[in-house]
């Protein structure tokens, strides 16, 4: 069978997701609020066949980019930056499962101020509720703002994030695996509920996290979600190279992504997994238009409405850095940063390559995060993806938004007509549970220590 492309479509469940002008925008629907809001994004999506939607989510009002807490935070509010007003996307991604029967639904949750139990259960439990159709985006928290709204007074070291990262998967996959699927009986003649020896303990006792199991709810459809991460610091990937069946990327440059889909795949086979089984989607922005020049007048009015300070204010959160006193008229700096590595080190090669200064970058921040944008008709944006999908640069890719939910009605009804046409995309869905639609029909192969 010829290999097929995936599609997810991002989302924080908020009224900005890559793109800072997208609340600005007239053609956004601003009620981010209501509960119909995401049922109409999840009907869109599963009528264009799509894998999953894939909510990303911070913790914290930005507090990075001022003088003070309290003025980035206010400047932040006033500007309505990334994770200035969110709502829970466990409690969004439940209702969209509701109303739909085939999307996936991808949630956020942190490793570093949750406990392995409680994010196994709600899991467990969102895949029982969407009959095998949830996946974890595994994270770890990276902002001092963060910290301090779970009582901490800085952001946890990068690498010891990473450290309790491992310990917490491994502790929730052991919960998940704790009930056998044929532990539940139920036989009511009998008055047997369930198999007590097909229910295991799991004891685990590890340096940051204790459990001891089992999990109180029965193993789920799936026996467990899709994981799901981002990593891009080379601890990162290394990470993902072990736990990750689904992958989400950024990088604005071909020879990025080839590079990045390159390194990932050979790390995870270095650790015995299949690397077929690591799906890898770049994420970018589409305007589609009738015409070139009508996509382009899209892509030009979106792009003014992108405020560079507003950007850098992102910047500063996924960095965990305050790059307010810096000039912004020079180029960015090579620097330390505690936060995202990988994303920064993307704003440092696009600043190097193309003579860019930080307000520059802080512009590109702000119309969506240094995705790419494709730019087109149906034809031209379907011609973009063939060449990046065949390119050795995807295996699927996460669409955002520069207006919602509008950028992905003229996908779903104009490019994905034309990829199905090229036979690189699904017509129907051949399955009911996320792992099948990712062709990841087992829970994922334990990789080597």
């Amino acid at each position: 069978m010829t290999r097929q492309l995936h599609l997810g479509g991002f989302q924080i469940a908020s009224h900005v997701t890559h793109s800072h002008a997208a609340w600005r925008h007239p053609g956004s629907d601003p009620d981010f609020l209501s509960p119909d809001y995401y049922h109409r994004v999840g009907r869109i999506l599963e009528r264009g066949r799509f894998d999953f939607v894939f909510f990303a989510d911070l913790l914290a009002v930005p507090t990075n980019y001022g003088a003070t807490t309290d003025e980035a935070q206010a400047a932040a509010l006033e500007r309505g930056t990334q994770a200035s007003a969110t709502l829970d996307p466990t409690l969004v991604a439940t209702s969209i499962a509701a109303v739909t029967r085939h999307l996936g639904v991808a949630v956020t949750k942190s490793t570093t101020y949750f406990h392995p139990f409680e994010v196994a259960r709600a899991f467990a439990t969102l895949d029982h509720l969407s009959r095998g159709r949830v996946a974890w985006n595994i994270v770890t928290s990276l902002s001092g703002a963060e910290a301090r709204n779970f009582g901490l007074e800085q952001a946890l070291d990068h690498d010891l994030r990473y450290d309790r990262a491992q310990e917490f998967v491994e502790a929730a996959v052991a919960l998940w695996d704790s009930w056998d699927a044929d532990a539940l009986v139920q036989d009511k003649a009998s008055g047997v509920f369930a198999d007590p020896t097909k229910v295991h303990t799991v004891e685990h006792d590890g340096l940051f996290y204790k459990t001891r199991g089992p999990l109180t709810t029965p193993r789920s459809p799936q026996g467990r979600p899709v994981l799901i991460q981002a990593g891009s610091s080379s601890r990162g990937k290394d990470f993902a190279a072990r736990w990750a069946e689904a992958i989400f990327e950024i990088d604005p440059t071909p020879e990025g992504r080839r590079a990045y889909y390159d390194d990932v795949k050979s790390r995870a086979s270095d650790l015995g997994r299949n690397p077929d089984h690591v799906k890898i989607f770049p994420s970018f922005i589409p305007f589609v238009g009738e015409t070139e020049s009508i996509a382009r007048e899209k892509q030009a009015f979106h792009n003014e409405l992108a405020d560079p300070v507003s950007g850098l204010m992102t910047l500063s959160v996924h960095t965990d850095h305050d790059f307010s006193a810096y000039d912004l008229d020079a180029p960015v700096e090579d620097m330390q940063v505690s936060g995202t590595q990988g994303l920064f080190d993307v704003a440092r090669r696009l600043s190097q390559r193309d003579s860019l200064t930080l307000r520059d970058i802080g512009r590109l921040y702000a119309q969506g995060v240094l995705l790419p944008q494709f730019v087109g008709t149906a034809s031209d944006i379907a011609d973009q993806i063939e060449t990046s999908f065949h390119g050795g640069e995807a295996d699927g890719f996460i669409l955002s938004c520069a207006q919602a939910p509008g950028t992905f009605n003229d996908f779903v009804d104009q490019v994905v007509p034309e990829l199905q046409r090229r036979g690189l995309f699904r017509r129907e869905y051949a399955g009911t549970t996320l792992r099948e639609h990712l062709g990841l029909t087992e829970a994922p192969e334990p990789a080597l220590s």
